[in-house]
């Protein structure tokens, strides 16, 4: 899809649908009287008439216009003007994608995205309108024998910029929104497939094609043997039940300064978990296709960076296997050795991706990072304490962990700060290990966390727990994409 940003003067003279919002009890935005005038007043009729209440959420296609500069006119409701926040934006976005895709439009005119917004400036009005109409065109690629819809025919969306000034922010905006939309498709393809296509092999594969697609990216992918020479005792240990073997996938992009630091992203890849021994319930397993949302969110981000060109360096090290039982599995009360040196007891087979994401951040260490953040759907203490809104942030730096926080909330794609404390250190004590892998039922998001601690002294670290966030059940059961928005949002801030 293309997007364009436009003056008033510099647009073109037709569009197949323009969208107009509307507040409750409002008039007309200026952005909407020039074309108003052109259709000899019909909107100021329609709302004078009351036809249309500008509730948030309402919407009112006006077809076939005739020759006018607009085939179509689509309204959209904002809500009352006193509760338009950045929030009301985005929702009203939303309904309006999804309306012009219903509609048949080749092309449209969005007239919605040059209203002020609390909070937001001309680049992020444009590059949320971008993502909107790219999670609005998404498709789950589902495995149905029932002929698939056809695409949407929407190929261009052009949005009106008050002046040159706003309309150069909206144009690196919709530029940004397009590659973000990209990358959180990706991240939602991958965890969307089921398991017995989405392997670690699979996993290896898609970050290939991202080195073949752009010249930015270069993959390796490092088997068993290599992780044995490696001594990631504790990565292997939870891929023993399994006959899928493990896969250690490294993904550099290069569009920083030659030389410069990279950003080190450590994403979960258990492409399925079942518990191991420690076996889980059987009802909502099948949820457990998306344990490896944090290593397809890396390579969303990763293919995102790459279509913005982003001036950074950025390394995604991704650990992939699936924890199964089996006589050959890891045992409850078994002791492995990380790749730290560091000793394991495994009480939980089922807290198996702190056990692979400790050797990747071991493993992160060669590549001197300016700083690592890890990506796991970790924990369900997690979703019990935030829920499906927020995800979880700790970190062992002040400085990290608020650029994380102000880029969730400049990307809508919100965290929330957790604590790390030497208290919680003690639950994780050992009788037979230097510590176990889990600290029992209190705090677990917290102890699961301090877990990661032990293997990042000296780094500057930070855990996004995304297990509420990442993907949604019930009747819209489906992967989110996120972090995706939030992880480009603070490699593209200049902090």
């Amino acid at each position: 899809m293309e997007f364009i940003a436009e003056t008033r003067r510099s647009r073109r003279a037709r569009t197949d649908c323009a969208v107009v919002g509307l507040h409750e009890g409002g008039k007309l935005p200026p952005a909407a009287t020039v074309l108003d005038r052109a259709l000899g007043g019909r909107l100021a009729r329609i709302v004078a008439q009351g036809d249309f209440a500008g509730r948030a959420g309402e919407t009112l296609l006006l077809p076939d216009l005739g020759r006018g500069p607009a085939a179509r006119v689509l309204l959209v409701g904002l809500g009352a003007s006193r509760s338009w926040s950045r929030r009301a934006f985005r929702r009203a976005l939303a309904t309006a994608a999804q309306a012009v895709l219903r509609s048949g439009s080749r092309d449209a005119l969005l007239l919605l995205g040059s209203e002020a917004v609390p909070e937001l400036d001309a680049y992020y009005r444009a590059r949320y309108v971008a993502e909107a109409f790219g999670a609005a065109r998404y498709q789950i690629p589902d495995l149905k024998t029932a002929r698939r819809p056809p695409a949407p025919r929407l190929a261009r969306v052009r949005l009106e910029c008050a002046d040159r000034a706003s309309q150069a922010a909206a144009r690196r905006g919709l530029a940004h929104g397009a590659g973000i939309a990209a990358g959180t498709a990706l991240t939602r393809d991958l965890a969307n497939l089921p398991a017995n296509v989405c392997t670690p092999t699979y996993l290896g594969g898609a970050a290939k094609r991202l080195a073949r697609e752009h010249r930015a990216i270069r993959t390796r992918v490092l088997g068993e043997p290599e992780l044995r020479r490696l001594g990631m005792g504790s990565f292997l240990s939870v891929t023993r039940g399994t006959d899928e073997p493990a896969r250690l996938i490294v993904v550099e992009y290069r569009g920083g300064r030659t030389g410069a630091a990279p950003v080190a992203l450590v994403g979960k890849g258990v492409t399925f978990d079942s518990g191991g021994i420690s076996l889980k319930d059987p009802p909502g397993m099948d949820e457990m296709k998306f344990d490896m949302t944090g290593a397809a969110a890396v390579l969303g981000t990763i293919k995102a960076l790459a279509l913005i060109g982003a001036p950074v360096n950025v390394v995604g090290i991704v650990p992939a296997c699936e924890n199964m039982p089996s006589g050959r599995a890891t045992k409850p009360g078994d002791i492995v050795r990380s790749m730290s040196g560091q000793t394991i007891e495994v009480l939980n087979t089922d807290a198996e991706g702190r056990l692979i994401l400790c050797d990747a951040l071991t493993y992160s260490r060669r590549f001197r990072p300016a700083a690592v953040i890890d990506i796991a759907t970790l924990t369900g203490a997690c979703v019990i304490a935030l829920g499906q809104h927020l995800s979880a942030v700790m970190s062992n730096d002040d400085g990290l962990a608020a650029e994380l926080l102000a880029a969730g909330k400049r990307a809508a794609d919100g965290c929330w700060r957790m604590p790390l404390g030497e208290e919680y250190q003690e639950q994780l004590k050992s009788n037979f290990a230097d510590f176990a892998n889990v600290g029992g039922r209190e705090g677990g998001a917290v102890t699961a966390a301090c877990f990661l601690w032990k293997f990042v002294d000296g780094l500057k670290w930070a855990h996004l727990d995304i297990a509420g966030t990442a993907y949604l059940s019930g009747a819209q059961k489906g992967s989110t994409g996120r972090p995706v928005p939030l992880l480009v949002d603070y490699l593209l801030s200049p902090g």
